[in-house]
């Protein structure tokens, strides 16, 4: 099952896939504007382009786990993508990816690099493996 995380950000939104067998994460690419038309379809692409089985986006909860003004942006924008593609969208906590990209040294951009952390965190979760 190949995934495609995203974490969705105002201005980039960072992408990373899974391998077909839904194991292992890698950082892909970056959006700009993904919640805006052009960008929501290039989004779409990518989700077509890779033969994704469903995308993972990323909900930023508060560190007390409770939705603030970005999760209610995030979720607005996991509807528009449900909406544009017929591939299942579920978001996932991704508390903490960004700051794991940032002290993860890759050529890749820093946005895609929380996007791979937020899809292995996943990956582990659905595999029921422990964390």
């Amino acid at each position: 099952m190949r995934i495609i995380a995203l974490d969705f950000g105002r201005a980039r939104t960072g992408v990373a896939v899974s391998d077909p067998t839904g194991t292992l994460a890698r950082p892909l690419c970056v959006v700009e504007g993904a919640a805006t038309p052009e960008g929501l379809r290039r989004v779409t692409e990518i989700v077509a382009d890779q033969e994704a089985d469903r995308v993972v986006v990323g909900l930023p909860l508060t560190l007390q786990g409770e939705r603030g003004e970005q999760a209610v942006e995030t979720e607005k924008f996991v509807e528009a993508l449900a909406a544009a593609t017929n591939v299942p969208v579920v978001t996932f906590d991704e508390r903490f990816t960004t700051d794991l990209a940032a002290q993860t040294p890759s050529p890749a951009a820093e946005d895609a690099r929380a996007a791979a952390h937020l899809l292995s965190s996943y990956l582990t979760w659905s595999s029921g493996a422990p964390a």
